[in-house]
């Protein structure tokens, strides 16, 4: 039996769409009926798709069912730009998604001579083609602007619909297959990349792999590559931490997308090597970065793609810049450890770390620049450079344990006051991602300070006993996806094999209860915010085996 998901917590799409079906019409704002929303521009309900009378709706991987009795409807991507929708005794409206102000705004629609209806969205830049391709339909407001309502309305009588995003034009609709086709066509792209990417089915591996499968999008815009958004609700975006997670997933059974995944972002670099905050069809922001796990992560790539690195000198390159751009722009004069300018450029956005300074030399920093630099090391001989990376890899591990360490924990400083501080968040632990080059006392101390944020539901991102513990803070108490990565990964490491694999099995375990959402509560296992998060997805692979996947070094297409 195929995997059934909720839609109102994942979209239905599929990989290259840059649209999909969701009732969740903006920033956790749920509409009542399934609407197709874009992710061009920002995300965008254009269409609202109405059956004639109270339905059960069953969503799973190829094939969305709207079903009241005997009689039902079903939506199946025949690819990422085509929709078809089929109905039988059952009635449908397809209408503008909003009424809108002015003539210029909104989604203008208009009946073409050829026999399509058009929707052409304002907002997202393309149009929405609607052809009738079997049935009787009626157009209602065709031509009319404002606030005229604007739809195709579909009767009882079997009735077949394909909606096609376009540019400015496409000839008439024609397909040599069927409905029923379309659905098997799908069923078997979802297939074969969930078993090159996920072969060893952990319980919500499936599940997990359509998360990221229809989180995919084709190159448009901004976006050079095929790329895996945080999702395609309102998180319809590429962060520039999020993506290495997706790519160490995807990258034993889809190597060439999980390169692409990693490339994504380096394709905007910039000439002083930082990377941008976050990249999207229409947009590239680069007032924050993110954490540099960079290195972290191409060291882990390296062991998972199949034939290893497809490009070591471009990697050593763009790794040399994204070094560069924190040793020479983000140590304040005479330091030695670079600094964060805000929570928002840790990725932790309001830790507590950031509660009294917002510029701050932070430990988990400096930790993963040594692992940066380490990474660069390996590659320098690899190609013959003789950069000294080993060197200032322990050059900035001495500075990290001589400035940061107070004999018992890590703590951090304000740029500005000067002040050292300690905090009850994860975020002083995350040194522990060094595993094996920790001196053993500071490693297994690092440890304890695991376990006591460690619940049955992980890694708490703030102690539960702490004051500014909230269950919904965000960064203040919710267990998260890549801090738990990360730890496990260097608890693993320096040898804590038996706490690593439980940080592995709560999260685990808490992903198949409460799905793939954005964050955890730490006490309760609750998913909060937006469901759908790809690299929750990808931590869960991760942490089931997925590691496994495609050993003789099988890819896996996106769509």
């Amino acid at each position: 039996m195929a995997t059934e998901f909720s839609v109102r917590e994942i979209p239905f799409s599929r990989a290259g769409a840059w649209f999909g079906l969701s009732p969740v019409v903006g920033l956790a704002r749920y509409a009542q009926d399934v609407h197709v929303v874009s992710h061009r521009n920002g995300m965008h309900a254009v269409l609202s798709l109405t059956p004639a009378r109270p339905v059960e709706i069953i969503a799973e991987p190829a094939v969305l069912t709207w079903r009241s009795g005997e009689s039902q409807i079903r939506a199946v991507f025949a690819s990422p730009d085509t929709l078809r929708i089929s109905g039988s005794g059952l009635g449908m409206r397809i209408a503008a998604a909003e009424r809108t102000l002015t003539p210029f705004t909104g989604t203008y629609f208009f009946a073409e001579p050829s026999g399509g209806a058009v929707f052409t969205s304002y907002e997202t830049g393309h149009r929405f083609r609607l052809t009738v391709l079997s049935g009787q339909a009626e157009h209602v407001g065709a031509e009319e602007l404002a606030t005229a309502d604007r739809a195709v309305v579909l009767g009882e009588e079997p009735w077949e619909v394909v909606i096609e995003e376009i540019t400015t034009a496409l000839p008439p609709f024609r397909s040599s297959t069927g409905f029923t086709d379309a659905v098997s066509a799908a069923r078997e792209a979802f297939g074969r990349f969930t078993d090159a990417v996920a072969p060893a089915r952990a319980p919500a591996a499936e599940l997990a792999c359509y998360v990221i499968w229809s989180a995919t999008v084709d190159p448009a815009g901004f976006v050079t590559r095929p790329a895996v958004l945080m999702s395609k609700h309102w998180m319809n975006k590429v962060w520039s931490w999020d993506h290495c997670f997706n790519a160490l997933a995807l990258a034993p059974g889809a190597p060439e997308l999980a390169w692409h995944q990693f490339q994504v972002v380096f394709d905007h670099q910039d000439p002083h090597g930082a990377l941008p905050d976050s990249i999207t069809h229409s947009e590239v922001l680069r007032n924050f970065v993110k954490p540099p796990v960079h290195g972290w992560t191409l060291s882990r790539l390296r062991e998972r793609l199949p034939g290893g690195l497809p490009d070591p000198a471009l990697a050593y390159r763009q790794l040399s810049e994204w070094t560069a751009f924190w040793l020479d722009h983000r140590r304040a004069p005479g330091r030695r450890l670079p600094y964060y300018e805000h929570g928002n450029d840790s990725g932790w956005d309001n830790s507590t770390v950031f509660a009294a300074d917002r510029l701050v030399e932070s430990a988990d920093l400096a930790a993963f620049l040594v692992l940066q630099m380490k990474e660069l090391a390996v590659l320098a001989t690899e190609l013959g450079d003789t950069a000294p990376w080993a060197e200032r890899a322990d050059e900035m591990l001495a500075a990290l344990l001589e400035e940061l360490w107070d004999g018992d924990r890590f703590v951090s400083r304000g740029v500005v006051s000067g002040e050292l501080r300690a905090t009850a968040s994860l975020l002083d632990l995350m040194p522990v991602v060094l595993g094996e080059h920790l001196p053993r006392e500071i490693f297994d101390r690092l440890c304890q300070g695991v376990a006591e944020h460690l619940t049955s539901v992980g890694p708490a991102t703030e102690l539960p006993s702490s004051p500014y513990y909230e269950a919904d803070g965000y960064w203040r108490g919710p267990v998260w996806a890549p801090a738990t990565v990360l730890i496990e990964d260097g608890l693993r490491r320096g040898g804590a094999v038996e706490l690593a694999g439980e940080v592995s099995a709560r999260f685990r375990a808490t992903c198949e209860k409460s799905g793939f959402a954005e964050n955890f509560d730490a006490l309760t296992g609750q998913g909060l915010r937006d469901r759908a998060y790809t690299w929750t997805a990808s931590a869960y692979l991760l942490l089931s085996g997925g590691d496994t996947a495609a050993a003789a070094g099988t890819s896996a297409p996106a769509s």
